[in-house]
């Protein structure tokens, strides 16, 4: 092992074809290190992290870019939404507004057969005798709704 006048000098390193080194830069000598007295404070040292928590941080930022971005994509779809016309016809109505009652099949009266061949008819209580009810899905307007104007918030508290 070759010496020099001060042993900082010299490198030793597994990856440099020569172990050892005399280097004259001013860069690779080391300066003494001075620690104040009565300062014991731990040195930072570099954050050894695992596999697991890499995931663990990834996983924990995706969910906030998640939680953020999908009720601003909801908003956003909104507000266009709210810009074009809607004048697609209502699906279950037919666009006319109204639904036939599935009590009595749109006649207004139901049928009981009581049994020994007697039968009793009254008036529907569902559609109180008109044979139709207001379409449940556009409220009576016969346009259908958007997907997101379908949506109903009520206040709980």
């Amino acid at each position: 092992m070759a010496t020099s006048s001060s042993p900082l000098t010299t490198l030793h390193s597994s990856f440099r074809s020569s172990t050892t080194t005399t280097t004259s830069s001013p860069y690779m000598t080391a300066l003494p290190r001075r620690r104040r007295a009565g300062a014991r404070y731990p040195r930072i040292r570099a954050i050894d992290l695992d596999q697991n928590t890499i995931v663990a941080i990834s996983v924990g930022v995706l969910s906030v870019a998640v939680g953020i971005g999908v009720p601003v994509f909801y908003e956003t779809q909104i507000d266009n939404a709210a810009k074009r016309e809607n004048t697609q016809p209502c699906f279950p109505c037919s666009g006319s507004g109204a639904q036939v009652c599935r009590f009595c099949s749109g006649k207004g009266i139901v049928t009981v057969v009581l049994g020994a061949g007697e039968t009793e008819e009254s008036q529907c209580v569902n559609c109180e005798g008109i044979g139709s009810l207001t379409c449940t899905t556009c409220q009576g307007t016969g346009i259908q709704p958007r997907y997101l104007d379908r949506r109903e918030f009520k206040d709980d508290d």
